[in-house]
């Protein structure tokens, strides 16, 4: 594998981007066609890379030539072409991402491998677009990509097993630590259990057994059993991520497989919601104190 292209420059396409010019191994083209996102994203990444000079991991001419590996494009077919992997990092809407699976379906280069970076939406919802779901998979980093080594490559009911072997290959090739899950699964694995988490810690709250304080802090200073997640991706809390999310944000996650699953702590989060508006200020950890 030669040349990967990311479609999307938000802040995980960029950095998804950035850590595999880091390594050095591929050639990278970044693809979005929203004004301005590109300029953006370089200069995010700029910053990025100006923290490791200070820090030493590589001097200013190594962080010039990470940079030149990233090849900005707003013309999705230009940026595909000797693609052998395109990883789609766009906004978190299924009716976008269906749109630019279509495209990579009809664009990307035969044999190419196709993934979405969403941790919400299955590939297999997106792959049918695309016409060869055989090539189709999950790719979900966690942010910040530069940062979180944990990678959930992710297997569809028709992936074959090259994807996954050829996605397995390229996140060891970035530096980053890949984990497979055989088949789909609502919130695929660390969000599953962070949410299966926080639907206990919900019904602490919810069951008046202790303040959210509280229960925020049992979790962040007494949990041990938190090194299973902690090894590779070090999460949140299992009491901060919804409210740091933000109710509404957390319970956008039920777009996966087998949404049913994750049912709990949804419905926990939906009475919380009731009544509020999106100034109320128990709305989430981004619209004041959280909930």
């Amino acid at each position: 594998m030669k040349k990967v292209t990311v479609v999307g420059a938000g802040t995980m396409g960029s950095q998804i981007a950035l850590q595999a010019a880091f390594s050095g191994r591929y050639r990278v083209a970044l693809v979005d066609a929203a004004p301005g996102q590109l300029e953006k994203a370089r200069v995010q990444n700029q910053k990025l890379v100006a923290r490791q000079v200070e820090k030493g991991r590589f001097d200013a001419a190594e962080g010039e030539r990470v940079l030149a590996r990233i090849e900005d494009s707003r013309d999705l077919e230009a940026a595909l072409e000797g693609s052998e992997l395109v990883i789609e990092a766009v906004f978190e809407d299924f009716e976008v991402k269906q749109k630019v699976f279509q495209e990579l379906g009809r664009l990307a280069p035969p044999g190419a491998v196709l993934a979405s970076n969403s941790s919400t939406i299955a590939i297999s919802r997106l792959a049918p677009a695309t016409g060869r779901a055989q090539s189709c998979c999950n790719l979900h980093f966690f942010h910040p990509v530069t940062v979180m080594q944990l990678c959930e490559v992710v297997r569809g009911p028709e992936t074959a097993d090259d994807t996954i072997e050829r996605a397995v290959e390229f996140v060891r090739g970035i530096d980053r630590v890949p984990v497979v899950l055989r088949k789909e699964v609502w919130g695929f694995i660390v969000n599953r259990i962070l949410f299966a988490a926080s639907e206990e810690a919900l019904r602490l709250l919810e069951g008046g057994y202790a303040s959210a304080e509280d229960i925020d802090l049992a979790v962040k200073k007494g949990q041990r059993a938190g090194h299973l997640l902690r090894r590779h991706a070090r999460p949140p809390a299992p009491g901060r991520r919804p409210g740091a999310a933000g109710p509404a944000q957390a319970e956008g996650g039920g777009g996966g497989a087998g949404p049913e699953d994750g049912e709990g702590v949804l419905r926990l989060l939906e009475a919380m919601m009731c009544g509020c508006s999106d100034s109320n200020r128990d709305a989430g950890f981004h619209s004041g104190p959280g909930f």
